[in-house]
């Protein structure tokens, strides 16, 4: 793996970079899901945050496994869209009043979830292309519960939308 700084030369180094892009987002996202718990009012929404939890550490573990089973070490690289969607949220959690926060969190996790989605798809596809079946299987596992949360997400999100408009 390139030094940080160094150049990527090789898209075998490209791609073990995308993985530990990915490392940074699973582990950046676990220690954010802590806080929203926190800031949650919908006992719903909270466990829903919980059980994420637990499958963002399975995660964690799944892209660790991925990139050792390339014989590398897991190394951290960037992960700037993350860290913006964790400002934004940080942001908006300040700007608004306390019964406003599980609409803030709603929404960021289905921000994240995408960006999530949109990772693994493209990490699924290269290591289909080069083969790598073992890597598949643990990042397509990843994927399919990035989605389930996400449905989850936008099921809170429109049950909060229905009860904010019947109180309009």
């Amino acid at each position: 793996m390139p030094l940080l700084g160094g150049t990527i030369e090789s898209p075998r180094e490209l791609y073990i970079h995308k993985l530990g892009a990915a490392l940074k987002m699973e582990n950046t996202i676990l220690e954010m899901i802590p806080q929203l718990e926190e800031h949650a009012n919908n006992e719903q929404l909270r466990q829903a945050l919980e059980h994420h939890r637990q499958e963002t550490e399975r995660h964690v573990a799944n892209v660790e496994r991925a990139i050792q089973a390339l014989g590398e070490e897991p190394d951290e690289s960037p992960c700037p869209a993350i860290e913006g969607l964790e400002k934004e949220g940080q942001s908006n959690l300040k700007a608004v009043d306390d019964s406003l926060n599980d609409h803030v969190i709603v929404s960021g996790v289905c921000e994240t979830e995408h960006h999530e989605i949109a990772v693994y798809e493209g990490l699924i596809t290269k290591a289909e292309a080069m083969g790598e079946q073992d890597i598949v299987a643990l990042l397509q596992e990843n994927l399919e519960q990035e989605e389930a949360a996400l449905k989850i997400a936008q099921q809170i999100g429109q049950q909060l939308a229905q009860q904010t408009a019947q109180a309009v």
